[in-house]
This record gives C-alpha cells, sequence and structure tokens, in this order.
C-alpha cells in the first residue's frame, strides 16, 4: 500500500534533520514530504541537502508563510495527484514522535482517519502546568459538545485513508490556518468516515517553539462557534453532494425549483432566517413529539413533499424515513441535511410510486396548503393509499388565523399594494386550513379517521396538527 508522510515546516532548521532522519529509521515502506513556507532560517535548503542521504525524501517549497491549514491541503493534494493510498500528516517541532506512526498505521487497516490523541491516557501531556493541562481538556470538551467530536480534533498527527476518502471532502475545507484541524475532522465526520483515536504523548518541550499565537487560538474558537451554529441551521454545507434519480416523466413539471435554489431570493433574506430559527424552535419539536407519540419505532414512513429536510433530523434513528418531493433542488438538498434517510424519491405526490399500503405512516409540513382547494381529495386519497390499514397519516396544515398569516399577507399588503413592490416571502397558500370540521371532512371522504387535532400556543398558533388513522 503506497504511504506518504507529509511534515510542513516554517523555520525548523534546528528540528528538521532529526525529523527526517527518525522518520526514516522507522524502516518504514513510506515516502516522505516536506513542505517549507519559505522558512528565513534556510529549512528548505536543509531538506534539499537532506535528499542526498534519502532518496524517498521530496520537497515543496512555497513561497512565504500561507498558513498551516493551507501546507495540510497542499500535501493532499499532492498525495491524491501522486496516487498514494495512505497519508500520514504530523509537526516537526517535536511534538509528535516518528515512533508513533507505525501505530497509527496499523490502526488505519480499520479506519478511515486516524488521530494521534492527547485524551486517551493520563500520562500523555507529561510535564505540563496544570493550567495548559485544563485549558486544553476544555477545548476538547467545547469540541466534544458543540460539534459532536469524540476525538483529538484540534492535532495535526493523523493518518488519512485516500483510498477510501473522497477526494472532494477536502474542497469542503475552507480553513487555512489552525482552525484548519478542527474543520477537518468535523467534516469528515459529517460525511460518515470511521475516526480512530491512538493514544500519543504530547511533550511540554514543545511548547518553548509554539507557533500557534493568541489570535489563531482566538481564530479557533469563533470558529468552533461558528460551525456549532451552521450544524443547527445548515448542515449540508459541510456534506458533500449526492446525485439524486430523476424521474423522466417529472421533467417539466417543477414550479419550486427557484424556490429550493435560492434564485430571486435575496429580498427575503431576513424572511429566511426568521423561518429557519422559528422551524427548529417549534415546528421541528412538534414534529418529533407527534412521531414519537403516534408511531413505533422502526415504523416505515413516507415524508411526502419532504423540501429541505431541516425538520427531519434526528427522526432517524428512531424511524424509517423514505422522503420524496417534486423538486430536484429540494431533493439535493434533503440528501445533503439527512444522510441517514433510508430513501429519497423523485415524484408526485398526487401520484405516488408506490404500492397499497406501502407504508405504517405519511406525515408533511406546509405542503397541502400550497394546492387548489379541488385537489386536496385527490392529494389525501393518495397518501391514504399508500398506507396501512390502521396507518396514519400526520398533516402539519398552516391555518387562516394563524399569526403567521397576520404577519406575513400585512407585509405582503405593505409591500406590494402600499409600497408597489414585488415582493413574494413565500409561495402561493389557497388552502390555509379554516377550522377542525374542515379537516375532519377531507378526512372522511378519503377514508381516513380523524384521531387528533391541535392548534395552539406549542408552535406560537400557526400549524394545525391533524392525525388520522386509514380505515
Amino acid at each position: 500500500m503506497k504511504t506518504l508522510i507529509f511534515v510542513p515546516t516554517y523555520n525548523e532548521a534546528d528540528n528538521v534533520t532529526s525529523l527526517v532522519e527518525g522518520v526514516f529509521a522507522q524502516h518504514l515502506d513510506a515516502d516522505l514530504l516536506v513542505c517549507d513556507d519559505g522558512s528565513p532560517d534556510g529549512t528548505g535548503d536543509i531538506v534539499d541537502a537532506l535528499k542526498l542521504r534519502f532518496p524517498r525524501l521530496s520537497t515543496m517549497r512555497r513561497a512565504g508563510k500561507l498558513g498551516v491549514g493551507s501546507a495540510h491541503l497542499d500535501g493532499i493534494a499532492w498525495a491524491y495527484d501522486h496516487g498514494y493510498h495512505r497519508l500520514v500528516t504530523m509537526d516537526c517541532d517535536g511534538t509528535h514522535s516518528p515512533e508513533d506512526i507505525g501505530r497509527l498505521l496499523a490502526a488505519s487497516d480499520d479506519a478511515d482517519v486516524v488521530t494521534g490523541s492527547r485524551f486517551l491516557t493520563a500520562d500523555s501531556l507529561p510535564g505540563w502546568s496544570v493550567y495548559r493541562r485544563s485549558m486544553t481538556h476544555l477545548g476538547h470538551l467545547v469540541t466534544e459538545g458543540l460539534l459532536g467530536l469524540n476525538n483529538d480534533a484540534t492535532g495535526a498527527f493523523r493518518v488519512y485513508r485516500l483510498d477510501r476518502l473522497p477526494r472532494a471532502l477536502f474542497g469542503l475545507v475552507t480553513e487555512q490556518g489552525y482552525a484548519f484541524f478542527l474543520q477537518s475532522l468535523f467534516i469528515l465526520n459529517e460525511n460518515g468516515a470511521r475516526i480512530v483515536d491512538v493514544a500519543t504523548k504530547l511533550p511540554a518541550r514543545t511548547y518553548g517553539h509554539s507557533k500557534m499565537s493568541l489570535s489563531e487560538v482566538r481564530r479557533s474558537v469563533e470558529r468552533i462557534l461558528k460551525i456549532a451554529v451552521a450544524k443547527q441551521s445548515d448542515p449540508g454545507q459541510f456534506r458533500l453532494q449526492k446525485d439524486v434519480d430523476l424521474d423522466p416523466a417529472l421533467a417539466g413539471h417543477d414550479d419550486w425549483g427557484d424556490y429550493w435554489t435560492k434564485k430571486n431570493k435575496t429580498s427575503s433574506a431576513a424572511y429566511a432566517v426568521v423561518a429557519t430559527t422559528y422551524r427548529n424552535l417549534f415546528i421541528k419539536r412538534n414534529l418529533h413529539r407527534v412521531i414519537h407519540e403516534e408511531f413505533s419505532r422502526g415504523a416505515r414512513l413516507l415524508h411526502a413533499g419532504c423540501g429541505s429536510g431541516q425538520v427531519d433530523q434526528g427522526l432517524h434513528d428512531f424511524v424509517d424515513i423514505t422522503a420524496v418531493d417534486l423538486s430536484p433542488a429540494a431533493l439535493k438538498r434533503y440528501r445533503l441535511e439527512n444522510p441517514d434517510a433510508h430513501e429519497v424519491r423523485h415524484a408526485d405526490i398526487t401520484k405516488l410510486p408506490f404500492d397499497d399500503g406501502a407504508f405504517d405512516g405519511v406525515y408533511n409540513l406546509g405542503v397541502v396548503e400550497h394546492f387548489e382547494r379541488a385537489a386536496l381529495p385527490t392529494l389525501l386519497r393518495e397518501l391514504r393509499r399508500v398506507t396501512r390499514k390502521d396507518g396514519k397519516v400526520a398533516i402539519f396544515w398552516p391555518h387562516e388565523k394563524a399569526t403567521s398569516a397576520f404577519v406575513l399577507d400585512g407585509v405582503h399588503f405593505i409591500a406590494n399594494d402600499v409600497l408597489h413592490k414585488s415582493l413574494q416571502l413565500h409561495p402561493p397558500e389557497p388552502s390555509r386550513l379554516h377550522d377542525r370540521g374542515e379537516v375532519e371532512r377531507l378526512f372522511s371522504d378519503a377514508g381516513i379517521e380523524l384521531t387528533r387535532y391541535e392548534f395552539g400556543p406549542r408552535d406560537l398558533f400557526v400549524q394545525a396538527i391533524a392525525v388520522g388513522r386509514v380505515l
């Protein structure tokens, strides 16, 4: 298996020779690449001279100090370009011992990424002061709590199995400095990479030559917070786009493409922020409550008209969700937001491509109000058809007397009728729900018995929740 060891350097003239000698003293079947950022102390020249002694040593000379994250991205690209299957990355200042490389490589047999961790053994930080030890562990706890990373996310001592990791994953990494390490590991984790830690020691002496400035520390902390917020609001940005199989028969029938690709939406940026916040604080919470109360663990559910599916996050470990939508753009976003979904299908929810009784239940949120009232019986009968007998249909239906209806209608009136603007914050809603009696009649005509109806303060009087049992 073709293996490369990568070491970035800047002003490491005192350390680089011993590092190179130490790596090759391990007698590993591996090449070594040193990337120097124009070190004024002559580190690059020393490495070039060492190539005469070590034929498996290569150098990458960069014009200046471009950032440690930038160096690692260049090293990863170089490894892919040259066909390496495994890439080891490590520091040059004595932080990482060449003697540990073999243990990390062995662990990579059953992992996609291996990290040298300072948090697995009590003696991993020899000689450190109580203050430095406490700050390091606090940083690890923050990363674990906010980003869900149990690994050592800020260390450079790693093994990447490039033969198992799509190169495009690293194209999602944007950090050029020390924040590269936590951002890259977070992205790898979000895309399902199997990450394994191997215990390593970090001697205190390395702090005497630390190049991490206070500004880099501050930037890393800020980045953790930004990633944590983005993880909640738009986790899809950290995941690779997956193709969606499209139904040719539905070509040209997507009236929602502009909506989901956010074309011509610059005037409604504030609305998008408010809608996302509300969706996560209220709609998502209500959906999860209803799903857990109405369905058993492992139930097969159809999300008919799934949209981006932000509210489905966290449901996939409880129920088995198949998501369908007419919009390819929405389906792509759903895949990004919900990588654990059972299936994502391109389909018209009035003509679903599933057998009768294929699901234990069907649900949707903010969908039926966009249909004309004359089309609702057809839609509900189709949802009933694909639901087994005694299964349930759950509709989250915006109400005509909803607080959101008053606010949005008021904004549209002022913007369009008073100020004569052309503003459309959301698609038309010709079928907002009037009352319980209306949904009861529609359900009954479709062969569904209404068993639950809610409209109240749990979501600030916005959506009525109607759940029915298939007869």
